[in-house]
């Protein structure tokens, strides 16, 4: 039997809390829905908000998670640099995966890990999104069609200040007319990256059942691989010279 993947679903947890609207689509947090699908799907998951000690991302949680999930968007900067500094350690040398959701786009681990700003066009404006597969043959479209759709959402917009993805899943188109890379694969160091981007917290896209399958696709597509760490430094030659 394989083993079960760990994963952490890390969420500000301060929409769910200040704004009513927000509290009724999601009383528990977005953590917690996504944590519960998971959960159904066979993964180890734990939460963690930012107010907890250490944004709940201690050494401890993070050496037993395989997979990060990130979603944030009213207080990137107040996330602790020595918080940022661990979790880009375990994805560069480790091989943790880490999971991007919607704005998290702006979060210092995902600007630290893309060397860019991660700007964009934005509209909320609860427009239609359609959100074409444009890979699928990669793990994370596996279960879906052609496309699907989510009735009301924010809308984000090209030109999406990120490097080249190394793998482009999927782009989503909006009603009003924009496109946007909204399914984006990143290798670096020794760990795996998606950017996922639906998301808004006024909407109930976390109930969406391809949100969710795309989620729990791409977890299991960021667990790191089993293998030795790389050798590096200073080493003996394979060969005799």
């Amino acid at each position: 039997m394989a083993e079960r993947i760990n994963v952490t679903v890390w969420n500000e947890f301060i929409h769910e809390k200040e704004d009513r609207r927000v509290a009724e689509i999601y009383p528990d947090g977005i953590h917690a829905v996504i944590a519960r699908h998971l959960r159904d799907q066979g993964f180890n998951v734990r939460t963690a908000t930012l107010d907890e000690p250490e944004h709940g991302l201690s050494e401890d949680v993070l050496n037993g998670t395989d997979v990060l999930i990130w979603w944030g968007h009213a207080a990137h900067e107040k996330v602790s640099d020595a918080v940022v500094d661990r979790v880009y350690r375990r994805v560069i040398f480790d091989g943790m995966g880490l999971i991007v959701l919607h704005s998290g786009h702006f979060s210092k681990i995902f600007r630290r890990l893309m060397g860019t700003i991660c700007d964009l066009r934005w509209r909320e404006a609860g427009e239609k999104e359609r959100i074409w597969v444009v890979a699928g043959g990669h793990p994370i479209a596996e279960g879906l069609g052609d496309y699907f759709e989510i009735e009301h959402e924010e809308m984000y917009g090209e030109p999406f200040g990120i490097p080249s993805p190394d793998e482009l899943v999927f782009i989503s188109w909006f009603k009003g007319g924009e496109v946007f890379r909204s399914g984006c694969c990143f290798y670096r160091g020794l760990g795996k990256i998606f950017y996922f981007r639906p998301g808004h917290e006024t909407y109930p896209t976390y109930y969406n059942q391809n949100v969710l399958r795309v989620i729990g696709n791409a977890a299991r597509w960021c667990a790191p691989v089993k293998r030795p760490k790389p050798v590096v430094g200073n080493v003996k030659p394979i060969e005799p010279l």
